[in-house]
């Protein structure tokens, strides 16, 4: 018998898609908002410290990604009336 603790998967897969939310361009929104969902359904189970850090991954994952699509935005805005 090891002490081992068993992590739960649903805070795997919240570090995980907070991770793709900052690395995937144009479409990390979804993988963040996602990840932000699973994150706060492992508030009290084990892997606590992964989803936190999902969590995290996840809140910067959606700024960068809303940041972009407003220069995008800003951006064909300004050159279209130029």
């Amino acid at each position: 018998m090891s002490g081992r603790v068993d992590t739960n998967s649903k805070s795997t897969i919240s570090l995980t898609l907070g991770i793709f939310s900052i690395v995937l361009p144009l479409i990390g929104l979804v993988p963040g908002i996602i990840g932000l969902v699973f994150s706060r359904k492992t508030a009290n189970e084990n892997g606590r410290g992964l989803a936190t850090a999902g969590f995290i991954f996840s809140i910067v994952g959606i700024t960068i990604q809303s940041f972009g699509i407003l220069a995008f935005i800003t951006f064909n805005s300004i050159t279209s009336f130029g």
